[in-house]
């Protein structure tokens, strides 16, 4: 990939994507709830915030938040995480939010054989409402200046309108020879009632056309592009990764402009204890990462955004894919150890994890 040098470029990163504000009822329930902690999260937003936090990249964040005092808290998150966001347009509120309304997304952390749980309260959001010509794309692509697009099948999902939008931002990338990456991340709740996988794969594959990297694990490969593990019918085993590898292969063939395709690797022995890697596949050939085998989880969500945020890091750099790939795994590792859908990881841990630092006491 030939990626643009950073002096000629105000972001290294811009992700386009809906930010919600996330409550959060820490150790209990949702249904049992009297209290809340707050946070902001967003499959696209996350990584421009991992990116930022953790890696020191200058991001920002292309969004729509009514204009109202739940979407200025959710700003106020976004500039705490250092985040750019200036690109934020903002919706007129009516009141009550007939017309445009934030975006909520209330979560409950799993334990052991209960599961995680996510209760979302999204439609007809500013974000969901964005459509094509709300953004001057030549302004941020061909004045400001970007190296890197992020956004994802979240957004794409939301309205029939913000797909347009993604397809607008991905071709005005490849015009500006911006690199793409994109995370399929597919949400049954959010495309069963607007035609369900066939629209998902309608949307998807003229997406997927624009993208250099592509990202998602097997279900999303399925659902969003029609690719599948033969003979497969449950979620990725270890013993399954010779049908992962041929699928990821058709892919790579159906669309030649795929540079690098990745995904996380996941196998849910509970709640709290998943084993945990990646893979990165390049120009025909399967780049792993380390293995973490038991990996205690306290807050699953957002993992495979921080996989992102790392692997982008890694081949922003020039680090390499392998190198790459190991950035990414190590940074979900460690994001899924803390609560919220952002990491709180420094770069210097992710190295040091990578190098095999172990949980010992620092003092």
């Amino acid at each position: 990939m030939i990626i643009k040098n950073k002096n000629d470029c105000k972001y290294d990163l811009i992700s386009l994507g809906e930010v919600m504000l996330r409550l959060d009822p820490m150790d209990g329930r949702v249904r049992c709830a009297r209290e809340f902690r707050a946070w902001e999260g967003g499959g696209e937003y996350n990584v421009a915030r991992g990116l930022k936090k953790c890696f020191g990249l200058d991001t920002a964040i292309v969004t729509s938040l009514a204009d109202n005092d739940v979407g200025y808290l959710i700003n106020d998150f976004i500039c705490q995480g250092g985040v750019d966001d200036s690109l934020i347009q903002w919706a007129p509120f009516d009141g009550i939010g007939r017309k445009s309304r934030n975006g909520i997304n209330f979560t409950e952390r799993g334990f052991g054989v209960r599961g995680a749980l996510g209760v979302s309260d999204r439609a007809n959001t500013a974000a969901s409402q964005m459509k094509s010509g709300d953004i001057d794309w030549e302004h941020i692509f061909g004045r400001l200046g970007a190296r890197w697009l992020h956004t994802g099948g979240i957004f794409a999902a939301l309205s029939e309108t913000t797909a347009q939008v993604v397809l607008d931002a991905v071709r005005a990338a490849k015009k500006h020879g911006v690199i793409v990456s994109y995370d399929l991340n597919y949400r049954p709740s959010l495309w069963k009632e607007i035609g369900g996988e066939r629209k998902a794969q309608e949307v998807n594959r003229e997406i997927a056309k624009y993208i250099d990297v592509m990202i998602g694990n097997e279900e999303d490969f399925t659902a969003c592009l029609g690719f599948s593990i033969k003979g497969n019918d449950k979620h990725l085993k270890a013993l399954d990764l010779d049908g992962y590898f041929a699928m990821i292969e058709d892919a790579a063939k159906t669309y030649p402009n795929f540079k690098v395709i990745a995904t996380t690797l996941r196998e849910v022995k509970s709640a709290t204890i998943n084993s945990w890697s990646a893979i990165a596949w390049s120009d025909g050939k399967i780049y792993k990462s380390t293995e973490y085998p038991a990996l205690e989880i306290y807050d699953r969500v957002g993992g495979g955004d921080s996989f992102a945020s790392g692997l982008i890091y890694g081949l922003l750099t020039g680090s390499g894919i392998e190198t790459a790939v190991n950035y990414g795994a190590a940074h979900g590792a460690l994001a899924m150890t803390t609560p919220g859908d952002t990491s709180m990881a420094r770069k210097s841990e992710v190295e040091a994890l990578i190098k095999g630092a172990g949980a010992r006491v620092q003092r």
